[in-house]
């Protein structure tokens, strides 16, 4: 029973944890350019509306996705064009993007299905679906450790591996390339990679354009993989929790990773203590259980924002000098 428990433990965490690595490893990339995004949030609900919405009425999961990435690109293309080309305000405009997804996919939900702002349900064929159950089987007959292992890390559908495997590929980007040198030099010291004959703009709408895409995946993975229908902020904080634990990780993919895999344990461990009576405590009120993943994001970013350095750029309109 103890192996079960720890293997559905470890699973339900790696899939609970997606959307925010997805999301962290976005802000990563925008933040390391020097570009503030407050509207993950907002980013990750649009996309999950737009992949919910065109994959109830195309049933292609393809199409389901290439919307979201079309919305989630389009959202951080308007951030660049405000923020990075007119020098606006970076946290307004992050706020202002998460306020208008609120209340654009509800009014769009309403409009369009009329089901108080719910999509329909998405067929089955445009949800995730489980890999390598064979491989799953044959792990579950080795002794001792077999059927922790085939719970725990086998089994799940293609992004929560491919959100382990984008961890990696961000980091070797922003690390081992020279694009990522230069990425971050934008966010460091714009001026230097200005006098170095690279375009500061160029480089923030390029890392904009990843944010889109990540943010979109994000998204569209809470309508294909959590829940089969869209509902109306069903996000639930989670761009905040994916902001925090990039703090967290001091900007950095595999810190940030880190940190989300503790909010995501959190939250299935809220799920998985509902009811239970604690010693010396008695029955804990469901209410508690579930604030647990948001007071983490308090005590976190109270105990450590302080020790994590942002970018010395962050938030900087950059205005070339003529």
């Amino acid at each position: 029973m103890d192996d079960v428990l720890i293997g559905t433990l470890v699973a339900s965490t790696l899939r609970v944890s997606v959307p925010l690595v997805l999301c962290a490893l976005a802000g990563c990339l925008s933040e390391r350019s020097g570009v503030i995004d407050l509207g993950l949030e907002g980013k990750m609900l649009l996309t999950a509306f737009a992949a919910a919405s065109v994959g109830a009425i195309s049933g292609s999961l393809a199409l389901a996705l290439a919307a979201a990435v079309a919305v989630g690109v389009a959202l951080s293309m308007l951030h660049g064009y405000a923020c990075v080309t007119h020098g606006g305000d970076q946290v307004v405009l992050g706020v202002a993007i998460t306020m208008i997804a609120a209340g654009l996919t509800v009014v769009l939900g309403i409009a369009w299905f009329s089901l108080g702002g719910q999509t329909p349900p998405l067929p089955e064929a445009v949800r995730l679906h489980p890999l390598f159950g064979s491989a799953a089987a044959a792990v579950r007959a080795w002794p001792l450790v077999g059927p922790t292992l085939a719970l725990a890390l086998f089994g799940h559908d293609a992004f929560v591996y491919g959100a382990l495997g984008a961890v990696a590929a961000v980091w070797w980007l922003l690390y081992r390339t020279r694009f990522g040198l230069r990425l971050r030099a934008s966010g460091e010291n714009p001026a230097m990679v200005d006098a170095a004959g690279v375009s500061v703009q160029r480089m923030r709408f390029a890392a904009l354009a990843l944010n889109g895409v990540l943010s979109a995946l994000a998204g569209s993975y809470l309508v294909l993989a959590m829940n089969p229908s869209f509902i109306p902020n069903m996000t639930a904080g989670r761009g905040y929790m994916a902001l925090a634990a990039m703090i967290f990780g001091k900007w950095h993919p595999v810190g940030a990773l880190a940190a989300c895999l503790l909010f995501g344990f959190l939250d299935t461990a809220s799920i998985r203590l509902q009811g239970v009576p604690l010693p010396l405590v008695g029955a804990v009120p469901v209410q508690a259980i579930q604030a647990l993943p948001y007071v983490m994001t308090v005590v976190l970013l109270a105990g450590f924002i302080g020790r994590a350095v942002a970018p010395q750029a962050l938030g900087r309109p950059y205005v070339k000098e003529r």
